[in-house]
């Protein structure tokens, strides 16, 4: 099975009706949805389903399982009204792209050092690395050039690469273009004003950078 995930054909939409595939205890799946699953270090939506929260949102395979509050009445081929927390999206959406471009900008200036994490929340994003010495010297070059990327608003182009094997990308023309499964924003400008900060150490030769919006 393979619900059709809306999500990627647009992101900024926070309701849709939707059918229920089906309902085992708690846990359901849906024809199609609005509700991003964590993936990709990105943090799930969080949302209801026919008023009911959604506890939890796991992806597995194409398919996303939804757990929701217990002592529902929701059946196999009802249709329902998914609403998602839109302010909650669209942070994480400005903070999701905001990394991306730390991420890539890293990799252009630094001689691509190996990333071993990410995670993206609502709160900040978090970029960890394979990096010698402190990696808050590298943040005024990486300050002044995603200022130049963001204040130029450049469209940022997300589609598939293989529909049938779901594997997307996104792209800046002149900049990049990544193999990214997440919820993008369409104009670089959204972002704002980012502030980057030096991490928690991690350990011998691993830094982390991590990145809030201020706006």
């Amino acid at each position: 099975m393979s619900v059709k995930k809306m999500f990627w054909i647009d992101p900024y939409r926070s309701e849709l009706s939707a059918k229920i595939t089906s309902v085992e205890g708690n846990i359901i799946t849906l024809d199609r949805t609005i509700v991003y699953a964590f993936s990709g270090g990105q943090a799930s939506d969080s949302g209801t389903i026919n008023g009911y929260q959604i506890i939890e949102a796991r992806k597995t395979g194409k398919e996303v399982l939804y757990t929701i509050e217990p002592n529902h009445n929701l059946q196999p081929d009802c249709e329902v009204e998914l609403k998602i927390d839109w302010n909650k999206r669209y942070k994480i959406m400005k903070l999701h792209f905001a990394a991306e471009i730390i991420l890539e900008l890293v990799y252009q200036n630094f001689n691509h050092p190996k990333k071993i994490g990410a995670n993206i929340t609502e709160e900040k994003a978090r970029l960890d690395f394979e990096w010698k010495g402190n990696i808050s010297e590298a943040f005024p070059i990486l300050e002044e050039k995603a200022r130049v990327i963001i204040r130029s608003n450049y469209d940022i182009i997300s589609d598939f690469s293989d529909e049938e094997n779901e594997e997307r990308y996104w792209e800046i023309e002149g900049f990049a273009k990544v193999p990214c499964g997440g919820t993008h924003i369409k104009k670089t400008g959204e972002i704002g004003d980012i502030l980057l900060k030096r991490g928690k150490r991690l350990g011998s030769n691993k830094e982390r950078i991590e990145i809030y919006l201020q706006s």
